[in-house]
């Protein structure tokens, strides 16, 4: 599951794929599944109580082909926020046909000693598929279509990696939720084109108008070594689910961070703090809908997100799935809604 997930193609607004995989999974499991017209994916349990939103978005980085040159090269540009340190030599597959490419830049041969010194912005790149002319290439491809790193999914022991970790970890977690009962309506939203600005939970909060709302995410890993050794290091991995306080999207409802933390502790199950006002997440783009909604955020570690390849761990992953139903039920049972 994990690998069909990963390794799907799904860049932010060209989800298609990985909605089809995730309402195979969860179809059978739910009261009422469907897409709004943005593509939102909406999977509800329950009729009565509480209505508790659960969200992870489906949407990956990527490129958009910007243009064709004479040589059959193609000119790009990041979709969401990606380094450009990350893209020279990289291989990807563009469009859903998946036509391989590999990104290049002027060989180092023949740049001069300055131009060495500099790092290169993607204005100066280009994607290779192997076209000899511009009418070659534009029988393959055509402006505005999209791309994604081509990264197979692998596992050594507790370790995992490939791409679009961020937020398909996520996604995964909420699939293993949406098979549970709960005494209140469960709101499980796939959402879209969070890369670009949280843009499909924006949509979903306004119109669903839960009680309270959770993201189920990814988080940089602070566990790289540092000049300054005092400086906090966490989240690390294998160590548990991050919990948000504040980043620069939203400052975490405090009665709901209490609870997520209180839920751990009893359970024994380990977990982390992120370091606040860093990324923001769907949770920003739901909590200021109507009269604002009450969100928190619960993260998985992983190192490089936003790049070729991420690396994770099984038991995370595992942790964050055994905390998130204890979780749900606290919250069922705690907090007060309007």
């Amino acid at each position: 599951m994990l690998r069909e997930l990963t390794e799907a193609f799904g860049v932010s607004s060209e989800e298609h794929e990985v909605r089809s995989i995730i309402k195979t999974l969860v179809a059978k499991y739910c009261d009422r599944i469907f897409e709004d017209d943005f593509g939102n994916l909406f999977v509800v349990k329950g009729k009565k109580g509480k209505r508790l939103m659960l969200l992870a978005h489906m949407d990956e980085i990527g490129v958009m082909i910007i243009g064709i040159e004479k040589s059959g090269l193609l000119r790009f540009r990041p979709v969401g926020g990606i380094d450009p340190r990350v893209f020279l030599g990289k291989s990807l597959l563009i469009t859903k046909d998946r036509i391989p490419g590999v990104i290049g830049h002027k060989p180092v041969h023949f740049t001069k000693e300055e131009e060495r010194k500099k790092a290169e912005g993607v204005e100066s790149m280009f994607i290779d598929i192997g076209a000899n002319s511009k009418e070659e290439a534009e029988r393959h491809i055509k402006i505005g279509d999209y791309g994604i790193f081509a990264t197979k999914y692998r596992e050594d022991g507790d370790i995992i990696m490939g791409k679009a970790f961020d937020d398909r970890l996520g996604c995964y977690v909420l699939t293993e939720i949406m098979k549970r009962n709960f005494d209140a309506q469960i709101i499980g939203v796939f959402t879209v084109q969070e890369e670009i600005g949280t843009r499909g939970a924006k949509i979903a909060g306004f119109r669903m108008k839960p009680d309270c709302a959770l993201a189920i995410e990814v988080t940089s890993t602070n566990d790289l070594p540092k000049d300054d050794k005092d400086v906090n290091r966490a989240p690390f991995l294998a160590k548990g689910p991050a919990i948000t306080v504040t980043d620069q999207s939203i400052i975490c409802d405090r009665g709901l961070v209490d609870i997520i933390i209180k839920t751990a502790e009893r359970n024994n199950i380990p977990y982390q703090l992120k370091p606040p006002m860093i990324g923001g997440t769907d949770a920003g783009g739901v909590h200021l809908q109507r009269g604002g909604i009450k969100a928190a955020v619960i993260s998985i570690p992983v190192r490089y997100i936003h790049s070729p390849c991420s690396i994770g761990c099984l038991s995370d992953l595992a942790l964050t799935t055994k905390l998130m139903p204890l979780l749900i039920a606290k919250i069922i049972k705690e907090v007060k809604c309007n």
